[in-house]
């Protein structure tokens, strides 16, 4: 698939998404020199996410609306998302300082308002949160659309994911792109599970990512090495400043370290073979081959003592050291000279 003329899927190197989500922390100047960032650190496209706390949820104090531990403990969810929100009329600005900079920005929509809105502003592609998987109207909605669909798959089990791509197909999506996650904020290493990438893309037939929330890039880079065409990662300007996402998410130097070494480990799949590279060429000069390695005179016969099997390469190959035992040399040797056929005589007679 592509968006905004960008080849994604496999053969393809990977697609970096660098996600603000709330680390503008309020700001929109501050969201604004994230994008900023994000470009001149090689991302290929900037995410952010549309709602309000109103299409979130409820302004409740009710028990089950409470965060209890975690990153965000003491918030209710309605307080959570009024803080975090990125703002409905923020969205025309940074969809035009995206594209006089030249990257790519799209959204995370959380219901059909923010769909309405992001598409009256163009958007080229919509990402389908993990905790929104299982919204399959939603899903439906905007798929509807007909732009690539990007859908996180955390805490979804196999038949919800099913459902899910289900859902857009039915609504008339063709591109669409699964990603690997694991909802927790920050995600220890060891609960990764990047081998469920190879499944993934096995069971449903699709291309397939990671949506990262582990702390550094290792597991973003693995993941590239597993099959990921695209990488998510949260992104901040400083994790010093307070915000909800801050704690886990890449400062400049590290999403740009990310960029690199995502597209080298693609690179360094390249496809399976066994032809000789160009870089290999130089040194075949130095692998073992047969030596003579004391002199001897005409017809004198080749023992043990006088051929051994070392560097360089110039001579015949190791393979070929024990016929060569038992044969007369046809003319002069002197020692360090690499044995050849044509200074053997034709049989061991």
């Amino acid at each position: 698939m592509q968006i905004n003329g960008v080849n994604i899927g496999p053969g393809y190197r990977p697609y970096i998404i660098a996600e603000l989500s709330a680390n503008h922390n309020g700001s929109l100047e501050r969201a604004l020199a994230t994008i900023d960032m994000a470009k001149t650190r090689g991302a290929d496209a900037v995410k952010i996410q549309t709602y309000t706390a109103d299409t979130m949820t409820l302004d409740c104090d009710r028990d089950e609306f409470l965060i209890k531990g975690g990153l965000w403990d003491g918030y209710n969810l309605y307080q959570l998302y009024q803080e975090a929100q990125t703002p409905f009329e923020w969205h025309e600005a940074l969809f035009e300082h995206a594209r006089r900079l030249g990257i790519t920005l799209f959204s995370t929509p959380f219901d059909e308002t923010a769909v309405d809105l992001l598409e009256s502003l163009n958007a080229p592609a919509y990402k389908i949160a993990s905790f929104e998987a299982v919204d399959l109207p939603l899903i439906r909605y905007v798929a509807a659309t007909g732009k690539p669909m990007i859908i996180s798959t955390g805490m979804a089990d196999v038949e919800e994911i099913g459902e899910a791509v289900t859902a857009a197909r039915e609504g008339g999506c063709r591109d669409l792109v699964l990603l690997h996650c694991i909802s927790g904020y920050p995600t220890p290493m060891e609960q990764a599970n990047l081998h469920t990438l190879v499944d993934m893309s096995r069971r449903f037939g699709v291309p397939v990512g990671l949506s990262d929330h582990t702390l550094g890039t290792v597991a973003s880079v693995a993941a590239v090495a597993l099959g990921a065409c695209v990488i998510e990662k949260h992104v901040t300007l400083s994790r010093q400043d307070p915000g909800p996402d801050a704690a886990f998410s890449l400062e400049p130097e590290e999403l740009e370290r990310l960029c690199r070494d995502s597209r080298l480990a693609w690179e360094a799949l390249g496809k399976a073979g066994y032809d000789r590279r160009d870089a290999e060429q130089t040194n075949l000069q130095y692998r073992r081959s047969v030596y003579f390695v004391k002199d001897m005179a005409i017809g004198e016969i080749i023992a043990e003592e006088h051929i051994r099997r070392i560097r360089p390469g110039l001579g015949l190959p190791p393979r070929d050291y024990e016929a060569l035992l038992g044969r007369r040399v046809s003319c002069n040797i002197t020692r360090g000279t690499p044995v050849r056929w044509e200074l053997l005589m034709e049989d061991k007679s």
